[in-house]
């Protein structure tokens, strides 16, 4: 059965256990914080992200400039600015797939249903290629900037999952693949995969990376 929730679409793909900062100041989405601040339950002002394809304006496209797959987000901190627009946190909550798509309000209303991991058994041989995959990757990386990368790896399997997936440098439709990912096993043999290809390319041209790491920071909230 499909519930309702506020939209707000992203130009980046967010993954569950993610904090996400925002500058809130289109009327659209200054009304979705506005809306989401008249539930008394802090816990229950949710609303829903899905990224915005490459290429594409969420316009007159509507809804096929949208990927289907996105999360349900958390609003756990909100500041007014003087001039009417908001900076807003969020955290990523649980995995979601729209179903179908209302534009025609103050601001977009999706109905949607949640979309969790199928139970796989997950390998102990792969939690630790991953962990080490991952260990080599940022050796690389601070060689060239510094260590850009903070704190220990989850030890929960599916934590690990996410933390890797949103730490990973990749583009729009890896990461979107990595959130499509059917189950924690796949997801992680995927981004090891993923990390191994940008390690050969740095080896090969060692200015890379060339995308930059995403900066939302991961919380196992």
């Amino acid at each position: 059965m499909s519930e309702s929730l506020p939209m707000f679409p992203l130009s980046t793909v967010l993954f569950p256990g993610v904090t996400v900062p925002l500058h809130v100041f289109e009327d659209r989405y200054r009304a979705l914080v506005h809306h989401l601040l008249r539930v008394d339950d802090p816990a229950q002002r949710i609303f829903g992200s899905v990224a915005i394809r490459e290429g594409y304006e969420v316009g007159d496209h509507g809804s096929q400039s949208l990927y289907r797959v996105g999360v349900v987000l958390q609003l756990t901190e909100v500041e007014v600015q003087d001039d009417g627009t908001f900076q807003i946190v969020a955290v990523g909550r649980e995995r979601m797939a729209i179903d179908d798509l209302d534009g025609s309000g103050e601001f977009a209303v999706a109905s949607f249903h949640e979309v969790p991991d199928e139970p796989v058994p997950v390998p102990g041989e792969l939690l630790d290629r991953a962990r080490a995959t991952f260990t080599a990757y940022r050796a690389a990386v601070a060689e060239l900037r510094g260590d850009v990368f903070s704190g220990a790896l989850p030890r929960d399997p599916e934590y690990l999952s996410w933390t890797l997936a949103a730490l990973a440098p990749l583009p729009m439709a890896e990461r979107q693949s990595l959130l499509e990912a059917s189950d924690v096993a796949t997801r992680l043999e995927l981004v090891t995969q993923m990390l191994r290809e940008e390690l050969r390319a740095m080896n090969v041209i060692p200015s890379l990376p060339a995308i930059e790491v995403a900066r939302t920071a991961w919380s196992p909230n």
